[in-house]
């Protein structure tokens, strides 16, 4: 059957009365129209076939765009369908070439016109269908968020995690139904929030500010310990500020982080940028569960962890741009399946504390290259009535790059 353009319409919540000519010259000309129920009931019957969408969606999602080639397809959606919409899942489902996109304002475009705010200088972040720590990598002093809600209780979600971070006194302003005669506003200080939003179609902008308890994390490498929960097994904050500048976080890129411990350079690596993905490999399943309640903690959730033994545990994971090993490294291959895995200019770093590993990475380096560093770190400590230097063990870095020349 014919491949015909498939047309995505954004439409806001006043309807059909919001929409320019163009947007209505699409829906009049459309043999199916896709939908939620509630966009559905926002435009005038103009003959086409109504399908809403089922849930979930994702999974049927193929199967009606194949039941529909050769008629001309019309996709409602919410605002701008680019921005965390259905045309960003429809073009790399059909391809960009195969989508003409109408946008309508968003509803963070909304928002910003409403308060005032310059979008530029605003973090956003969704709670549609996203775990809400994410917000945690946002929350600063003086940061401006605006929280697309998913559900009448959103606000009161954002104000949790707020308070959790001793951020208590942040100023929160709820606005829903943006664009509808509906449309209302909200405001309240986090602390004391303890009201669902007018309706389901919310937004929550809140204005960061911190309490007396509040402690902010910077989003340079380098974290304190004490923010991480372990049981001892950690790459320390100043060796493991040493390591990501190794590996050379870049946006969109994939960490492997075999035996992981507690995670910390897996999430130190996947909060350096909100396209940044890290994969933990740890064998203890007291671990692995460790490692995902630091990742929610620190505002990266969508860290993957991965419970088993490398190099068997590495089996079918997507290849990585990047791998730190900071556990098994005696283990027979190991080393050798994480630079096969690695992709072409990829980054490899091992960090070794004992000797037998010490002398694992020396032949690795002798084999393939690379550099080799030896770093020392040593803390005042009391000593009797004064205070000395207590050196913690020296660790050395392999670093290595696949297909270096």
């Amino acid at each position: 059957m014919d491949a015909r353009v498939i047309t995505v319409v954004g439409i806001g919540a006043d309807g059909w009365d919001g929409l320019p000519e163009t947007s209505r010259a699409a829906l009049r000309e459309a043999d199916v129209l896709f939908g939620s129920s509630r966009q559905l009931t926002l435009v005038p019957d103009c003959g086409a076939e109504r399908v809403a969408w089922p849930s979930p969606l994702l999974p049927e999602l193929p199967g009606l765009i194949r039941r529909h080639e050769g008629r001309a397809i019309v996709v409602l959606a919410s605002g701008d369908p680019m921005f965390y919409g259905i045309g960003s899942t429809l073009a790399g489902l059909v391809g960009a070439e195969r989508l003409r996109v109408l946008p309508h304002p968003s509803s963070v475009s909304l928002a910003c016109a409403r308060l005032g705010w310059p979008l530029e200088r605003v973090d956003v972040h969704s709670l549609v269908g996203r775990p809400a720590e994410t917000l945690n990598v946002s929350i600063a002093p003086g940061r401006r968020l605006l929280v697309l809600g998913a559900g009448r209780d959103a606000p009161a979600v954002v104000a949790r995690l707020l308070v959790g971070r001793g951020f208590a006194p942040s100023r929160m302003t709820v606005l829903c139904d943006l664009g509808a005669e509906s449309e209302s506003a909200r405001c309240g200080v986090a602390g004391e929030w303890d009201e669902p939003a007018d309706s389901a179609l919310n937004i929550v902008a809140v204005e960061c500010l911190p309490g007396a308890d509040a402690a902010p994390l910077p989003r340079v490498a380098g974290l304190s310990d004490d923010l991480f929960e372990h049981d001892g097994q950690i790459t320390k904050s100043e060796i493991r500020a040493i390591t990501l500048s190794r590996l050379g976080p870049l946006p969109g890129e994939l960490l492997w982080d075999v035996g992981a411990g507690a995670g910390s350079v897996a999430i130190e690596w996947a909060r350096t940028h909100p396209s940044c993905a890290a994969i933990a490999i740890e064998r203890d399943a007291e671990r692995a569960a460790r490692i995902g309640r630091n990742a929610r903690a620190l505002g990266v959730p969508g860290v993957r962890v991965v419970e088993g033994s490398a190099p068997d545990a590495l089996d079918g994971l997507p290849a990585p741009d990047a791998v730190f090993v900071g556990g098994g490294l005696t283990v027979p291959g190991l080393l050798e399946r994480c630079l096969d895995a690695l992709k072409p200019g990829g980054r490899l770093v091992a960090n070794a504390v004992t000797l037998e590993s010490e002398v694992r990475v020396a032949e690795a380096r002798r084999v393939h290259g690379g550099d080799l560093v030896r770093v020392g770190v040593e803390r005042a400590a009391p000593l009797g009535g004064f205070t000395g230097w207590r050196p913690a063990m020296p660790v050395t870095l392999w670093t290595t790059w696949k297909d270096h020349p």
